[in-house]
């Protein structure tokens, strides 16, 4: 088998694995060597199924010996296979980076022969990159669970990022379907990682040649849709990832059918994207504006709300504190503010040093009032015609596309027997009417 066929049967399996994310990495080139990581984020491009990808995202091998159901890869699977030699590969991600095709690298594999076997084969890729290329551009590497501390603690030197994918929100889901896997076995690199990280910043400031340890911190990777567990167990999780293991991303990938197995959902079913798409926007609610899991659902509220995002839902059902006054309001309040974001926040909490805002000063500095209107007073007075209500607040966050999911506002004969779901059901069961 060529390099050619290598490549295109490895860099499609793994597309699977979500990987938009920033390097979170400063590096400056250096005479003599090759690349550089900016803070900022390296070039991100998107797949032509939508997923952003970015590096050149490819497995070392796709010669699994586990049988994870979900997973293409699978040993059961009747799939092409083929395995980089640490040089191959290491050479090919020189040649593109040298064209200019690429930033970095993304490396993760299947599990050849063992864990430790794997994890070997992908040090040695990354030991040509960095100490005989000289390579310093951004290389983010999964970590194999399973494998020996030692040879993990020599990943996470030569990578920027390390992460390890958590696959499945729960052991019961992994005993089903990954049964080559166990919580446990996943979560012991991630705690061994955490203790380099941390260690490795205090190393850092003591000695002026320490060794970088990871230095853009971990992530993980969960499928959605693939089991039952719902969005509330999903975000309790992520919560308590982030707080035990001080990842810096959970990842959330849709689950796309590639199995014909009972236990997992059929492949004529579309991916669930909108799902993942409000699991992300209730996860960067959890990093950025200072919510619980336990706020943004219950156990009676289990599921995402489809037509408004997490941070809408919730004001929508917490009415009672708004309005608020934006010229005295805290800074934790006006955070939950719909159309108010991080950055607007502070210019707020800057200008109001100096004057007293009203809307069009609001809608200079970045507010999106459109949203923000039916939150917030202004000097005591509300915008011009806007009348604050549940449903004319709702109305004002629901997107043109998600509309067309509301039943239709045409005027219908009323029937004691009919069991279809009308408009205002809909509107209060978003507001907690129902």
């Amino acid at each position: 088998m060529d390099l050619f066929d290598k490549l295109r049967i490895l860099s499609d399996a793994a597309k699977y694995d979500a990987a938009c994310t920033s390097s979170g990495v400063d590096r400056d080139g250096k005479g003599g060597q090759l690349g550089n990581a900016a803070a900022c984020g390296i070039c991100h491009s998107f797949s032509a199924d939508g997923r952003c990808v970015s590096l050149l995202k490819v497995l070392m091998s796709n010669a699994c010996i586990y049988n994870c159901a979900y997973c293409l890869n699978r040993v059961s699977n009747d799939v092409p296979r083929a395995t980089f030699a640490p040089r191959e590969l290491a050479d090919l991600t020189i040649h593109f980076y040298r064209r200019n095709y690429i930033e970095g690298l993304f490396l993760s594999s299947g599990v050849v022969k063992s864990p430790d076997y794997t994890c070997e084969k992908m040090i040695e890729t990354l030991r040509i990159l960095r100490e005989e290329y000289g390579f310093r551009g951004y290389i983010h590497a999964k970590a194999i669970p399973g494998a020996d501390d030692l040879l993990l603690n020599r990943l996470g030197r030569l990578s920027d990022r390390m992460s390890v994918n958590i696959e499945l929100p729960s052991q019961q889901s992994l005993d089903k379907l990954a049964p080559d896997k166990s919580k446990s076995a996943i979560l012991r690199p991630m705690g061994l990682l955490r203790d380099g990280i941390k260690e490795n910043c205090t190393d850092l400031i003591r000695y002026r040649h320490a060794e970088p340890f990871a230095p853009a911190g971990q992530s993980t990777q969960m499928i959605v849709g693939a089991t039952p567990e719902s969005d509330y167990q999903i975000l309790q999780l992520t919560a308590a990832l982030y707080q035990k293991f001080s990842l810096k991303r959970v990842f959330f990938s849709a689950y796309i059918p590639v199995s014909d197995n009972p236990l997992l959902p059929a492949r004529t079913i579309s991916p669930p994207l909108l799902r993942e798409h409000r699991l992300y926007q209730a996860d960067w609610l959890l990093r950025f504006y200072g919510f619980s899991a336990n706020e943004i659902l219950d156990e009676k509220h289990p599921i995402l709300n489809p037509l408004i995002d997490p941070k809408c839902n919730w004001a929508i059902n917490n009415m009672a504190l708004f309005p608020v006054e934006v010229n005295t309001a805290p800074r934790e309040l006006l955070l939950r503010v719909p159309g108010i974001g991080v950055n607007s926040t502070m210019r707020i909490l800057r200008a109001r040093r100096e004057t007293k805002l009203d809307f069009s000063g609001l809608r200079r500095i970045g507010v999106v009032l459109k949203r923000a209107q039916y939150f917030i007073t202004c000097q005591g007075k509300t915008a011009q015609g806007v009348r604050i209500t549940p449903d004319n607040a709702l109305n004002a966050l629901i997107s043109d596309s998600q509309k067309q999911r509301l039943p239709s506002q045409n005027y219908e004969q009323l029937s004691l027997f009919s069991d279809q779901i009308t408009r205002e059901d809909v509107v209060k069961c978003i507001s907690g009417q129902i």
